[in-house]
């Protein structure tokens, strides 16, 4: 399996900026220490022409240049920088890589991504470009996949992706996130599943159970883009669900099925995690990682089947 990595693209963040940044940086670590069978790929950066499959050439510019205004560098979170555009720029990337990776092999991993809040003029919630909406438009025009499914399980509802896609047939938005977290205005995309505040782990399961049957018989995928977000940790601090880590593990499981009885390619994005002890939001992403590895490679090296749950099956 391949996974791509941009964390050496860092950002340049103030000391105490609640952006957990070093993640990135320290999952790609751990990855290539305990996953030999999974190869880090450096993804190349999305050029204009790519961006504007899913983004207004204007705001590109705009972007690209450091004409943001004040608001629109707020509303994204991060102090606008060259190296902001750069790792935009590979992030984005690195889902197109994902999802061509995907489409020969079965599965692939950007070890970042899933910036969901992004629309197409402009950038909101720490998410500049949105990854997923351009790696969909992109696999569409190179026509490698006709329809294409977004599977965000990110615990922020993805406002941005809906606004791109939600009125295109040939793409179907599914998200399953917090009621009354952000973004407070919410978008309607193809089918949304809003949960109130403690949802826990049976409950989640049972609607996410629900929604891939919705989603089975609503629309036909060629392509999975799966956001999986970290965020819905009952230890997150911008999350209030209280799934754990079992339950995400089996969220993971749950996904990954759908897609392999199904014969259906899947690129994975990791999208939020922001728990206060960074090793927790590593370690969910990393089984993330590790059970796509594990479920869909045909290595030997690597075990059949990854690892499961007790109790907790569909």
């Amino acid at each position: 399996m391949q996974a791509f990595y941009s964390d050496h693209f860092a950002l340049p963040l103030p000391s105490g900026h609640r952006f957990p940044m070093h993640k990135y940086r320290l999952l790609r670590e751990r990855v290539a220490a305990e996953l030999p069978f999974v190869r880090l790929c450096e993804p190349e950066a999305a050029p204009d022409g790519v961006l504007a499959l899913a983004h207004a050439p204007a705001y590109i510019e705009r972007f690209a240049r450091g004409r943001l205004s004040a608001a629109e560098v707020r509303a994204i979170g991060f102090p606008w920088s060259e190296q902001m555009v750069e790792r935009s720029r590979r992030s984005t990337g690195a889902t197109i890589g994902a999802c061509r990776a995907a489409l020969r092999e079965g599965v692939a991993v950007n070890l970042a991504g899933g910036t969901h809040h992004a629309s197409a003029e402009r950038g909101e919630g720490f998410c500049c470009f949105n990854d997923a909406a351009v790696a969909a438009r992109l696999m569409q025009a190179e026509r490698c996949a006709a329809r294409v499914a977004i599977i965000d399980l990110d615990v922020h509802q993805g406002n941005g992706t809906a606004a791109i896609l939600g009125g295109d047939d040939s793409v179907f938005t599914l998200s399953v996130h917090g009621e009354h977290n952000f973004p407070f205005r919410k978008v309607a995309g193809h089918l949304d599943v809003a949960l109130p505040d403690g949802t826990d782990d049976a409950t989640y399961l049972d609607a996410l159970d629900r929604a891939l049957d919705a989603l089975d018989a609503r629309f036909g995928a060629d392509l999975l883009i799966y956001l999986a977000g970290a965020d819905v940790y009952h230890a997150d601090r911008l999350g209030r669900l209280a799934l754990t880590a079992a339950g995400i593990a089996e969220r993971d499981r749950r996904v990954f099925d759908y897609a392999r009885r199904r014969g259906l390619p899947i690129a994975v994005a990791m999208a939020g995690g922001y728990c206060p002890r960074i090793d927790e939001i590593v370690e969910i992403h990393f089984n993330t990682v590790e059970a796509a590895a594990r479920l869909f490679s045909p290595s030997p090296t690597a075990p059949d089947s990854a690892r499961t749950l007790t109790g907790m099956r569909r």
